[in-house]
Formats: structure tokens, C-alpha cells, sequence
């Protein structure tokens, strides 16, 4: 199954001294393109590509719900079984440390230590089909037990490593491009069930590859920085004047907000705070990583109990549900978006301050993604600093996740998709893309974070 070399750009040597200097160089570079594609082993590639989508949808769509049903029966029904409308506080204690315990002994005794350590950031390469067993296990003891953590990267392992399940078993030739080509197409396939969008896993690996480098960044953050400052001289400038220019956008049956001043002001005041604060969070989850390189099982117990111990105050604190900090944040963000009057300021300052401390704890020592628990960070924050002047609840949401994803997965782009695809309202956009580029300019601007020895990514 081999291709051909990626590299479809025009060489930088000079024109052939046969043809005219005035040839331009796209049609060559089409040219290489369209051979490229023409080619017998790229389209093979291709072929095998679209067949794996089947199978690997499949297992990441009931490794989902395996994951799902497991969360539910510890969190609602055992603790209703037990005459509890809702966990108790010191429900996260016994589950949290079972997760510790069985996390040390995969890392320390399984092929591929559990998967990637979440506070080394989302990657594709280097999931071997013998890692599976070791990645499944680790991640069906964190996530559903309470790890603040989410289910993207153990899916991302899940599809490469079944690709390349799959190229062995048909006995198709191993290549360094075909293990990358397979790697990620397997992820994109598996990744795209969690988030319900091929673009959003599409454009998330794209990403995470690092196809084009620090050049690709370099580019794209004056380009999407522009387009979200446009977008908001247009749409202000339209209603001020009262003119109409054709569109193509959809009419929405429900109202969307109208951004204005204010909000653009406090989204970039949010985006520098939350970028700064999140990067935080990253250097102390790769100093607990670090910590956790020795005597694996009993500092690993250690910090899923410091999580669990996050999550036991926060109950006592706000008399609120533990698992509102024991979880990934995926299904209580939907009812913080909803129902945000039902959340006081001392309860937002709680999840904050808390949550934060347990998905730094759960960032280097369990196995999950940092997607979810980052979004709803800055969901949190966005609800409790939208009382500002002139800043309503929808636009701060937007402007903190934005700004907490961007930041955590150091990703702008995906990090832009993923929350406009959340929102569903592209009159947030150009707010959503500012304060991304911003936060995301902020962390990268920050000193890195010096730790002994390099964090072990599997």
C-alpha cells in the first residue's frame, strides 16, 4: 500500500531552461496533484481509508456507549438504588480511588503505559494495535469514575490503532505514509462520533498532524484574526446603516444575540485572563505527569483521590451534586447553557477554583482528553462574569469557550469550529474567533513550562 510522497507544492530549483520563464508554477504544481492522485497506491490508500470508516465508527460509537451506560450506573442509578436523589458527597472517594488503582496497574504493567497522558496534548502517532487493550482499559476505569477528563483522546487511539489492525490483517504493506495516511483517517473516523461533525474531526486532525508546521500557524492567526474583526465591521456597519447586501446565510426561527461594543471588549479582557489561567493548568498537569513517573501506582492512587477530594468539598461547600466536578462536563455544560440562573456566583466560583484543581490533578496521572472539561471551564467562567456592563450571558459563554479551548489544545482553528458548531449561531462567530486567536497567542506567549525530563506521551 504504498503512495507516493506527500509534497505537492512547486520545488524551489528555477524553471527548465526548455520552457519560457513565464510559465507560471500552479499548473505544474496541479499537475503533480493530479498524478498524485492518479496514482495506484494513493488511491488503494483511499479505497482502505473509506472501508475502515465502517468498522471503526462502529467500535468508537459502542465504546461510547459502553462508557455512557458504566457513567450512568455509578453516578444515578446505584446511588438511587442506594435512597439518594443524588450522590452523596463522599460518592467520589471509593470510585475515584478503583480508577487510581487500576490506571497505575495498566501504566505500569500493560504495552503503551494506558495511552497518551492527557497534559502532553493530543496527538495521532504511536498506537500500535497491541496498545488497544491497555488504552480501553485505562480509559474505562477514568472517564466513567470521575476523571475530569474527556473521551477524545483514548477515540483518537481507538481509530488509529484499529486502521492499522485492520492493514495487518489484510496483510497490506506497512510504510511510514501508510501508518501516518491510516493513523489518522482511522482517528478522524472515530473522533467524528463524539462530536457529531466530520469537519470538526477533520480539521482537529489536520491540526493535531501539524501539517505545515509553525508556518501553518504563522499564516493562519492573521487570516482568522482578520476574518472575525470583518465579520464584525460588516454586521455593525449593515445594521447601523440599515442596508442590505445579499447573504447566504440561513435564517434562524430562535433570536441570536447582536454583538456590540462591550462584548468584543470584555471577550478580548476574557481571552487574555483565560489564556493565562489555562496555561496554568497545563504546566501543573505536566508537573503532575512528571510526579507520577515514579512509584506509578501509589501517586497515581494519590491524585485521583486529590480529584476526588475536589469534587467531596465541592459538595459540601454548595450542597450541589459531586459529579458536577467528578465528570468531563459534557452533559452538565448543556444544562449551564440552559439554566444558568440556577447556578449561584459561590457555586461558579466553586466548580472554577475546584474543577480546576481535579482536571489538573486528573491531566498527569489518569487517561482521557482535555476537550471537554476545558469547555466547560470557560463555559463557567463565561456565566460568571456575563453580569459586566454590557455583557450578556450567550457572548461570554461563547468568548470562554473559545478562549479555554484554544488555549488548553493550543489548536485556534479546531478550537473555533468545534464551539461555533456548539453554539449553533453564526452571528457569535467573529466573537468566538477573536477571542480564540487571542487566548491562543497569549498562552504561546507565556515562558514554557520547565519540567525534569520530558512528559512520556504513551
Amino acid at each position: 500500500m504504498a503512495e507516493p510522497s506527500p509534497r505537492t507544492g512547486p520545488r524551489s530549483d528555477g524553471p527548465s531552461s526548455t520552457a519560457p520563464s513565464s510559465e507560471p508554477s500552479q499548473p505544474r504544481a496541479a499537475d503533480r496533484l493530479r498524478d498524485i492522485l492518479l496514482t495506484p497506491g494513493y488511491l488503494k490508500v483511499l479505497v482502505f481509508c473509506a472501508l475502515i470508516g465502517i468498522p471503526v465508527s462502529l467500535a468508537a460509537f459502542w465504546f461510547l456507549v459502553g462508557l455512557h451506560e458504566l457513567e450512568h450506573f455509578l453516578w444515578v442509578t446505584l446511588p438511587h438504588d442506594l435512597g439518594w436523589d443524588r450522590p452523596t458527597w463522599w460518592w467520589p472517594l471509593p470510585l475515584l480511588l478503583i480508577a487510581g488503582l487500576v490506571v497505575g496497574q495498566v501504566v505500569s504493567r500493560l504495552p503503551g503505559r494506558g495511552g497518551h497522558i492527557p497534559a502532553a496534548g493530543l496527538h495521532t502517532g504511536g498506537t500500535l494495535p497491541v496498545t488497544l487493550p491497555g488504552v480501553l482499559l485505562a480509559a474505562m476505569a477514568s472517564l466513567p469514575f470521575g476523571a475530569v477528563l474527556g473521551p477524545e483522546a483514548p477515540l483518537i487511539a481507538l481509530g488509529g490503532g484499529l486502521a492499522l489492525l485492520f492493514r495487518d490483517l489484510v496483510r497490506a504493506p506497512a510504510t511510514p505514509q501508510s501508518t501516518a495516511l491510516l493513523g489518522a483517517a482511522g482517528a478522524a473516523a472515530a473522533i467524528a462520533v463524539i462530536f457529531g461533525s466530520p469537519l470538526v474531526a477533520a480539521v482537529l486532525l489536520i491540526e493535531i498532524a501539524g501539517v505545515g508546521g509553525p508556518r501553518l500557524f504563522a499564516v493562519m492567526l492573521p487570516a482568522l484574526l482578520s476574518s472575525g474583526v470583518g465579520a464584525l465591521v460588516f454586521t455593525g456597519f449593515g445594521r447601523w446603516t440599515g442596508l442590505q447586501t445579499g447573504s447566504l446565510g440561513l435564517k434562524l426561527p430562535s433570536p441570536v444575540p447582536r454583538l456590540d461594543g462591550p462584548d468584543v471588549g470584555w471577550a478580548l479582557l476574557m481571552a487574555v485572563a483565560i489564556g493565562v489561567a489555562m496555561r496554568g493548568v497545563l504546566g501543573a498537569g505536566r508537573r503532575v505527569a512528571a510526579f507520577t513517573e515514579k512509584a506509578v501506582i501509589v501517586r497515581t492512587v494519590l491524585c485521583a483521590l486529590g480529584a476526588a477530594a475536589c469534587a467531596a468539598l465541592y459538595a459540601l461547600i454548595t450542597g450541589r451534586s459531586p459529579a458536577e466536578v467528578a465528570s468531563s462536563g459534557q452533559s452538565i455544560i448543556s444544562d449551564l447553557a440552559s439554566n444558568p440562573h440556577t447556578w449561584s456566583v459561590g457555586a461558579l466560583i466553586a466548580v472554577l477554583a475546584l474543577k480546576g484543581t481535579a482536571y489538573t490533578l486528573c491531566l498527569g496521572s489518569l487517561r482521557g482528553g482535555p476537550i471537554f472539561p476545558a469547555l466547560f471551564l470557560g463555559a463557567a467562567a463565561g456565566v460568571l462574569l456575563a453580569p459586566l456592563p454590557g455583557l450578556g450571558v450567550l457572548p461570554a459563554m461563547a468568548a470562554g469557550m473559545a478562549a479555554a479551548t484554544a488555549a488548553t489544545l493550543r489548536l485556534p482553528v479546531s478550537s473555533v469550529v468545534l464551539v461555533a458548531l456548539l453554539l449553533g449561531s453564526p452571528d457569535l462567530m467573529p466573537l468566538v474567533i477573536i477571542a480564540a486567536v487571542v487566548a491562543f497567542i497569549t498562552a504561546e506567549l507565556l515562558p514554557a513550562v520547565s519540567v525534569e525530563g520530558d512528559v512520556p506521551r504513551a
